[in-house]
């Protein structure tokens, strides 16, 4: 197998595993309240996609590509789908505003993501392999 080939791979089995710990733990997270003056305000969506598009970015910087950040956003979205269409008894995403932002969220998140990730972590690493092949071809001069 070549080393794209292998790094790639190894990148997709990470982005699988850390989708399947980011569904789990946003599904428990997503259903947090705090009272604070008398009003319920839900922190555990927003703390739920904020783990998901931090994981998507360590992704994509740790593989250098977007494919991880996008496998992981999908598989994300499909763990979630499964969880929250099991039946009544067995539900643990309901469908109400929480449940709404969680599912829906994650597809939001994930599109948005891909956008940074592309602008700047990819982007990033071809201008420094760029770079570096400019100072191969074109020594510096003495002078």
């Amino acid at each position: 197998m070549k080393r794209g080939a292998a790094g790639s791979v190894r990148g997709i089995a990470t982005a699988v595993l850390a989708a399947l710990f980011v569904a789990l733990a946003g599904t428990v997270l997503h259903r947090q309240n705090i009272l604070w003056a008398g009003v319920e305000l839900p922190w555990g969506a927003a703390a739920a996609l904020l783990l998901l598009a931090s994981v998507q970015l360590w992704l994509a910087a740790w593989s250098r590509s977007v494919i991880p950040a996008a496998v992981a956003g999908v598989v994300s979205y499909a763990v979630v789908g499964v969880l929250s269409s099991a039946g009544s008894a067995k539900q643990l995403i309901l469908a109400d505003a929480v449940g709404n932002v969680w599912v829906f969220g994650i597809g939001v998140v994930t599109l948005i993501m891909l956008v940074v990730v592309n602008r700047q972590v990819v982007s990033r690493s071809r201008r420094g392999r760029t770079a570096d092949a400019a100072v191969a071809v074109e020594p510096l001069s003495p002078r």
